[in-house]
């Protein structure tokens, strides 16, 4: 039945039951054929919270709206995909992991077709955030669960670490995908592709091995709709505090004197112990609840992986929200520029997603998963060190192979220690709740890093500019009022520019340009510093994974 790739192969299994041999080679094909399946479907779903990002203006102008519409778009499509992701798991477990990823993809792939055409934003938003945002609900916890189905333990964690290396990857490759095909075609073919890939996988699609379906449980609707809430009000006040602000209000935006923020996360927080307590009483009634209430709270092994894959893409998020800053921003390279500058960083995360499993089989998951923070820290102080007035784009080369040598170690353990957790008929259950885990730590750490950044750079700019004697002490006052909510990262041609337009003289227009330089580099760095705080800080919750290998631990009969 087993083959070396540790994929099991429903062919091979009745040719070996009726006395033949295993099928080696068509067993080694099939594995490669699922896995490439389902790492093409991580791939797509993670694509576009990137792919864009670098041809908003372009997407908002053919439109006919504006750049805070287009990113409003972008905002919903992970604030429906988060919301929903629980209850995408449980809707696999009811219906089948290969049902509902197969939906999904129907439903994903009508999106993508919907915006390709879409002739303005409602369409978009129709197309992009809702429709695409309820088809990744769908596949990802799917995904999960299929891994779990469709290869033996001793398979998994490589199974399980290329198909979140391709997550990642995909969030490096955005820029460079999105920013290449709208210069030379249009951003519409972004999304025709998606077309074109999601027809090819659900050709694929009937490979998959479907995986144990015992019993046939039902939705809990009251706990969908209050999960949903929690989580869409959560994520949607993380993904606006750079807007609004944390606690104090910017832009004028204010809910009784505080910002919205403030009483999303309140609301969020309500409506997640309205959820517990409402599981809590399925569960006791003999129901089906949407999340059995003691899988995380009675399970070490399941939270601590849950923890670490926030922590993971907390990390993952910060990193990818600086880095291309210092490069598009400080350097001033294109789009495309910035995505090859990115690559390193994917080259080492997928290699060692795929080395370690292979090479490494018999590793210890803590040891493996300690490794790759201390390899992250690294990478993290090395750029911090580097980064300073001056600095080319070479010196993020190493510190990214070594970043993406950490990630890619993580992911080749995450997913297998979350899931062996759990029997395999709860993997649905474990890929909704990991892949909320994930968009969780992604949404903040994007957020709270960007609110770092621009408090860091706001303030020490101002105090730049008030110290500078070159700088006259009305400008300096101007200054300190208008930008004390916030000073945008902005490039030296921006600022010069704005500052000609404002009619300042171009010796204090250099004096400030110059101020402006050493603040951003001191806020990157500042805020790199708390990246690597945080990954000192996953060290210390790391202690629970356990020491030996799923597939190497004695199992019941």
């Amino acid at each position: 039945m087993p083959v070396a790739s540790g994929y099991l192969d429903p062919d091979a299994v009745v040719t070996r039951a009726r006395g033949g041999g295993t099928a080696t080679g068509r067993s080694a094909r099939g594995a490669n054929q699922v896995l490439l399946t389902l790492a093409a479907g991580q791939f797509l779903m993670t694509l576009d919270s990137s792919v864009m990002n670098v041809s908003i203006a372009t997407v908002a102008e053919d439109l006919g709206t504006t750049v805070t519409g287009i990113q409003s778009a972008i905002t919903l499509y992970g604030l429906v995909m988060a919301a929903l992701m629980i209850t995408g798991g449980k809707i696999s477990t009811i219906v089948g992991r290969r049902r509902a990823f197969t939906a999904g993809c129907v439903v994903y792939g009508a999106g993508s077709f919907v915006t390709s055409v879409a002739p303005n934003l409602a369409v978009l938003l129709f197309g992009w955030s809702l429709l695409e945002g309820v088809g990744a609900a769908l596949i990802m916890p799917s995904i999960v669960g299929l891994v779990a189905a469709n290869f033996e333990r001793r398979g998994r964690p490589r199974a399980y670490g290329i198909v979140a290396s391709a997550g990642a990857v995909a969030v490096a490759a955005g820029p460079l995908i999105g920013g290449v095909v709208t210069t030379a075609f249009s951003w519409r073919w972004v999304f025709a592709g998606e077309v074109v890939v999601v027809a090819v996988i659900l050709l694929v699609a009937r490979r998959l091995h479907e995986g144990p379906r015992e019993a046939r449980p039902r939705l809990d609707l009251v706990g969908t709709c209050l999960s949903a809430l929690a989580l869409g009000l959560t994520v949607y006040g993380v993904l606006r505090s750079g807007e609004w602000g944390w606690v104090r209000p910017k832009s004028g935006t204010e809910w009784l004197g505080l910002s919205p923020v403030v009483w999303l996360l309140l609301a969020g927080g309500l409506a997640l112990y309205l959820f517990t307590r409402w599981e809590q009483h399925v569960s006791d009634r003999g129901g089906d609840p949407l999340v059995r209430p003691g899988m995380v709270r009675e399970n070490a092994r399941l939270r601590c992986g849950l923890t670490m894959f926030f922590f993971q893409f907390f990390v993952q998020g910060g990193l990818f929200f600086v880095i291309p800053l210092f490069l598009s921003v400080v350097l001033g390279l294109s789009a495309a520029a910035t995505g090859v500058r990115l690559l390193p960083l994917s080259v080492t995360l997928l290699g060692a997603a795929i080395a370690i499993p292979r090479f490494l089989p018999h590793a210890s998951p803590r040891a493996v998963v300690r490794s790759g923070l201390l390899a992250l820290l690294a990478g993290t102080v090395a750029l911090l060190a580097a980064l300073e007035v001056g600095a080319g784009a070479q010196v993020t080369t190493v510190p990214l192979l070594l970043a993406g040598l950490g990630i890619g170690a993580l992911a080749s353990q995450l997913g297998s220690v979350t899931v062996s957790s759990v029997p395999d008929e709860e993997s649905g259950d474990v890929g909704g709740l990991q892949n909320t885990g994930s968009n969780l730590g992604l949404s903040l750490g994007t957020a709270l890093i960007g609110s770092i950044l621009i408090a860091s750079l706001t303030s020490v700019f101002l105090q730049e500019v008030a110290d500078d004697p070159g700088v006259p002490d009305a400008l300096a006052e101007r200054a300190t009022v208008e930008l004390a909510g916030g000073i945008p990262f902005v490039s030296n041609a921006q600022l010069e520019d704005a500052l000609a337009d404002a009619g300042v003289d171009p010796e204090v227009a250099a004096s400030v340009v110059e101020d402006n330089e050493h603040a951003r580099i001191l806020a990157l760095r500042v805020s790199l510093a708390t990246v690597a705080f945080v990954v000192v800080l996953a060290l210390f919750f790391a202690r629970p994974l356990p020491t030996v290998q799923p597939a190497d631990e004695p199992r019941a009969a």
